[in-house]
């Protein structure tokens, strides 16, 4: 596994840490099971503190993407977790929308608006 972090970049390094292993996982290249370095080792790795690194760690697992077994260390977890996640927040917040009394075009305007904010640069293909 080779990832790197450029200290120049205006995005955090834990962020990059975290980008880098997310989009591992989702293309295959870091496979179901891998155990991921220590935090510890990772941070000497990268010259970097130890916190950074456990706060990617720990990103990574809120969002599914690594499960932590304790002496087993972290590891890339099974599925296609971002999808699952994803289609789950997408369901409450299309329940909430309906709770609050939006239309329909307008909880997706709500939604292509935050997306748009989220990704910028690029057109919503609703």
């Amino acid at each position: 596994m080779q990832l790197s972090v450029d200290p120049h970049s205006a995005t955090p390094p834990y962020e990059q840490i975290r980008a880098q292993i997310a989009e591992g996982a989702r293309t295959g290249d870091l496979p179901t099971g891998l155990r991921l370095p220590t935090v510890r080792a990772l941070a000497e790795d990268l010259g970097l503190a130890a916190g950074t690194v456990a706060r990617a760690y720990k990103e990574l697992e809120a969002d599914g993407v690594v499960e932590t077994h304790g002496r087993r260390g972290t590891l890339i977890a099974a599925g296609d977790t971002a999808h699952r996640l994803a289609a789950a927040a997408a369901t409450e917040y299309a329940e909430r929308a309906h709770r609050l009394g939006l239309s329909h075009p307008d909880a997706l305007a709500a939604a292509v608006t935050a997306l748009g904010l989220a990704y910028p640069g690029t057109h919503p293909e609703v």
